[in-house]
């Protein structure tokens, strides 16, 4: 690559990762103490000095997993941490950062999830999102994605949107995902109180290579590191489980539609990053599930989706580097 070409590229980059995408401002981070607790892992988990970054680790001793959650279940609300994953053979790793209320309704859970998936060496990690209302766990919602960047060098921002009306993942300031609720779901959209989870865990059954390639523990420990933790939202009562909106105007901006800017680098990622969605898988689903948009050109481009393999729902509480490459900036192909 020449270097004017370069230096073009970057300056895109950085105008677009600067741009607000997520429409509140000044969200306040809050230290572990204040909005956590451990979850399971021993000694696997460590917070820093700072008492606002957060280690995960997973090794032999540990076996499964270890991690962390949040002190208080939220009804709607904006749950974001900045993540830096474990580096070089990674097979069957799994880093989640996700929402579930699993261990209050064991058949009627509802879940959303951001899922790491870790790769051999010189291949790389790969983000699975899912979401699951109402215990619908026969229908798997996930999409798989690449990245514009490597995530084992920095931290970058891991966030999701939860209102009554619609879900939004994104990374950094992208968003990548958007399901809005409607008729169709019926359901199936996840309305009930959850709580916030970060975990590493052991999935070589299924989460490389449809469990081809697994953990390997001479490369332990392997390590996940969270900062910046977010949890703006609606906190529940466990008793009576009624919401309390701590900051009701800023909560309320959130449900503001996604911007043209915001709709176009979702869309721009969505065609250059994104290599699965349940939507053209027909291996799984003949007939597409009905919330799913008719898109031909989608279908065309991910056709043969349904070799992929996905993991077990976690209805309880468990649950070579790369080159950079251009963040998507709004409409165009995507560099690859």
């Amino acid at each position: 690559m020449g270097c004017s070409l370069f230096f073009l590229l970057s300056i895109l980059y950085s105008v677009f990762i600067t741009s607000p995408a997520i429409p509140i401002t000044n969200v306040e981070t809050l230290t572990f103490d204040e909005g956590y607790t451990q979850l399971f892992g021993d000694t696997n988990l460590m917070v820093l000095k700072d008492g606002q970054s957060v280690h995960l680790s997973l090794d032999e001793r540990t076996g499964l997993c270890s991690g962390f959650v949040s002190q208080d279940l939220y009804l709607h609300g904006f749950f974001s941490a900045s993540i830096k994953l474990p580096s070089d053979y990674t097979a069957g790793v799994v880093v989640a950062f996700y929402m579930s209320n699993g261990d209050m309704f064991e058949k009627t859970h509802d879940e959303l999830d951001f899922e790491f998936l870790g790769n051999i060496r010189g291949k790389e990690w790969r983000i699975q999102t899912n979401v699951y209302g109402n215990g619908s766990t026969a229908i798997g919602r996930e999409e798989r994605y690449g990245l514009w960047f490597d995530p084992t060098e920095d931290f970058h921002r891991y966030s999701i949107l939860w209102t009554d009306q619609h879900i939004v993942f994104y990374v950094d300031d992208t968003p990548i995902r958007e399901m809005v609720r409607n008729k169709a779901m019926g359901g199936d959209y996840p309305s009930k109180p959850m709580s916030l989870y970060a975990t590493i865990w052991d999935g070589s059954t299924w989460a490389t290579a449809g469990g081809r390639y697994k953990i390997n523990y001479k490369y332990a420990p392997y390590i996940a590191e969270f900062s910046n933790l977010v949890l703006h939202g609606c906190a529940v009562d466990p008793i009576e489980r009624s919401p309390t909106c701590r900051d009701r105007e800023s909560y309320t901006a959130l449900s503001s539609p996604m911007t043209p800017d915001q709709r176009a680098a979702m869309g721009e990622f969505r065609r250059g990053y994104m290599t699965y969605s349940y939507c053209y898988d027909r291996v799984r689903y003949p007939v597409p599930p009905a919330e799913c948009p008719v898109d031909h050109r989608g279908a065309n481009r991910l056709r043969g989706g349904g070799s992929e393999r996905f993991g077990a729902v976690r209805g309880q509480r468990h649950g070579k580097r790369r080159p950079h490459r251009r963040a998507p900036v709004g409409t165009g192909d995507v560099e690859m």
